[in-house]
């Protein structure tokens, strides 16, 4: 399915045919860190408190050995699982080779594993993402399309919004021939509480420019990423 994510630009009238073209996202969202150097955050003992806090409202005892330690441990793994408010987008991307020998075709890289966090509950998504696009005269290095995803997965997300600024910030930044993202992934807040439904896959796509225009094209990329599948 395609992600359909809602405008979130002031002013923009809405269309009448919204199935007709994607969304647009705010720059904003994919082109810089998500973290303002001047934004007021709350001091590290603030946010251990609040851990400790949370370990006292599921009925544990915080001065037991065993969770003397966690409020810092948490805060010191919420700084990994979430570094990607602290990483611009837009300079992973900046740097490009133009040595290409005239190749007009897309690239594609398929199963770039990444771990995210559902921005509903706070509990991990997985999965495999697979991005390709056309370039125009320059390509980035292959390895930046993995890095770009782990920018953005490590963030509070939704899988849907996820896929549309993957290939947003691709579109903008490489300014190719088209782009398309398809991710799927296993959400734990599905499959470990809730409806506890293990094993189930959310599947999303987008796809711009020659790969939204031309079925052809859209059709040759799933193609290739599934029928290499294992």
């Amino acid at each position: 399915m395609d992600a359909a994510i809602k405008s979130i630009r002031p002013g923009k009238p809405a269309d009448k045919h919204p199935e007709s073209r994607p969304a647009e996202l705010d720059p904003a969202e994919f082109l810089a860190a998500a973290v303002r150097a001047d934004q007021p955050r709350p001091a590290r003992a603030e946010a251990e408190a609040a851990v400790k806090t949370l370990l006292a409202y599921i009925g544990e005892n915080t001065e037991r050995e065993g969770l003397l330690d966690t409020p810092r441990r948490v805060v010191e793994a919420f700084d990994e699982l979430y570094q990607g408010y602290h990483q611009c987008p837009a300079e992973v991307l900046d740097r490009t080779f133009g040595e290409t020998a005239g190749y007009d075709d897309f690239v594609l890289v398929r199963d770039i594993e990444f771990t995210s966090q559902c921005e509903h509950h706070m509990m991990p998504f997985y999965g495999r993402a697979h991005i390709a696009y056309t370039p125009v005269e320059r390509v980035v290095g292959l390895s930046k399309l993995a890095r770009l995803t782990d920018i953005f997965a490590r963030r509070l997300q939704t899988q849907e919004h996820l896929t549309a600024q993957i290939a947003a910030a691709i579109d903008e930044v490489l300014k190719p021939r088209g782009v398309a993202v398809l991710i799927e992934a296993e959400h734990t807040c599905m499959s470990v509480r809730g409806v506890a439904k293990h094993g189930a896959s959310t599947f999303t796509s987008r796809f711009t420019g020659m790969f939204r225009d031309n079925p052809a094209e859209q059709a040759r990329f799933l193609s290739l990423v599934r029928g290499l599948q294992r």
